[in-house]
């Protein structure tokens, strides 16, 4: 934060005027210009302890409108500014404000509603710091300035975009993602149901008798539970997906960041349970129906930077394939996309910012329905769905 210099541009031409004025008159022998030279000094000097010199402490408590900002969403900051001073000066206050959120947080002080309140906009995601409050004065000949800061600063997270996008369209599972069917089929005449080994406790209406006469042992008729499956969404952040990260954002990863929010939530609004991994194992976030995993969720990729390695996708996933896999990454080539194996997921889609030539081809003969990712987040996960279903239309 660049600091203020105490002379404004008038203080320091005054200042200059004065040390002529001075040499003039000593020059010329003309006494006005000695008394012009110490009358601009000494005006210049009076106007710096004017605005130094009275004590002043304060403090500043803001309230945002909404606790996560989204990328390219308005929310707004009220400010409640409280001065202890010997008189309430008039000048003009700004917030220090990041480049990643852009506003006009200034005005003049004291305002006429008591409060200070401006609109804020998400730029870019991540955790910001806001604050603090400054204050500038300037004295009435508009010599000298002083800007002070006062309170603390306070953080606000801006997450990823959520877009809306299409019904999935293909039900994965008994009911889809809306619920966890479940039948247990017992009774005579059951007999195509996977036995087990009979339990004590376990009712003798139960048995399997051609399993027991099979195996020589007492063999009863296993519960049948059929659930729908879960959802995973990964995001492939490895170092060398992506190029590397600078002082701007990456727009590739950005709409990866984006469409992993996007997908995740549609995926829960839809019924299913969703695990949000990273490329190396990590949970990013699980949806379970409730509004803090939600938020918890997108504070966490708020947060997200290429980094890493990525690991073997199946190993990722475990024993259980998932039902919807997505699955999010940057550059990928062809000798890349030919080990990435779908894990036995029911519905498994490959969106790539770059895919490479013949990356396409490789993924696909795996199974995955690819798509390129671009700047149109809800136009890429249209494509894979159409795909999908092999229609260019998506149902509403």
């Amino acid at each position: 934060m660049r600091r203020r210099r105490s002379l404004t541009g008038r203080g320091a031409g005054a200042l200059v005027a004065a040390l002529c004025c001075l040499i003039a008159a000593n020059l010329l022998g003309a006494r006005v210009l000695l008394y012009l030279g110490v009358l601009l000094a000494a005006l210049t000097l009076f106007s710096l302890l004017a605005v130094r010199l009275p004590r002043r402490s304060g403090t500043v408590t803001r309230q945002i409108s909404t606790d996560l900002l989204t990328v390219s969403e308005t929310s707004r900051v009220s400010v409640r500014f409280s001065l202890r001073a010997i008189r309430v000066p008039r000048g003009l206050w700004h917030d220090v404000l990041p480049d990643a959120v852009s506003a006009d947080s200034g005005g003049e002080y004291p305002p006429e509603n008591g409060r200070l309140s401006y609109l804020i906009t998400g730029v870019r995601r991540g955790v910001w710091p806001v604050g603090p409050l400054m204050l500038r004065t300037v004295d009435p000949f508009g010599l000298a300035q002083r800007e002070q800061a006062f309170g603390e600063t306070r953080s606000v997270t801006v997450v990823p975009e959520v877009f809306a996008l299409a019904p999935l369209a293909v039900r994965v599972g008994a009911a889809g993602g809306t619920a966890h069917t479940s039948s247990t089929r017992l009774g005579q005449g059951s007999d195509n149901l996977s036995p087990r080994g009979y339990i004590p406790g376990d009712s003798m209406r139960r048995i399997h008798w051609r399993a027991t006469a099979h195996r020589g042992q007492l063999m009863v008729r296993q519960e049948e539970e059929e659930s729908s499956p879960d959802a995973v969404v990964v995001l492939d952040r490895s170092g060398r997906r992506w190029d590397a990260p600078g002082a701007e954002a990456d727009p590739a990863f950005e709409a990866a960041v984006s469409l992993c929010a996007s997908a995740a939530l549609h995926l829960a609004s839809e019924g299913y349970s969703v695990d949000v991994l990273d490329s190396a194992g990590t949970l990013l976030g699980a949806l379970r129906g409730h509004e803090d995993d939600r938020d918890g969720l997108l504070t966490a990729l708020a947060m997200v930077t290429p980094r890493g390695e990525n690991r073997d996708l199946v190993a990722l996933i475990g024993g259980t394939p998932p039902g919807p896999l997505v699955y999010i990454t940057g550059r990928l080539d062809e000798d890349d996309a030919a080990v990435l194996r779908a894990a036995g997921a029911a519905a498994p889609m490959l969106f790539s910012t770059e895919p490479l030539p013949g990356a396409t081809e490789a993924a696909t003969r795996h199974g995955w329905t690819v798509a390129r990712l671009g700047g149109d987040i809800s136009a890429a996960w249209e494509d894979a769905v159409s795909a999908r279903i092999g229609v260019g239309d998506v149902p509403r």
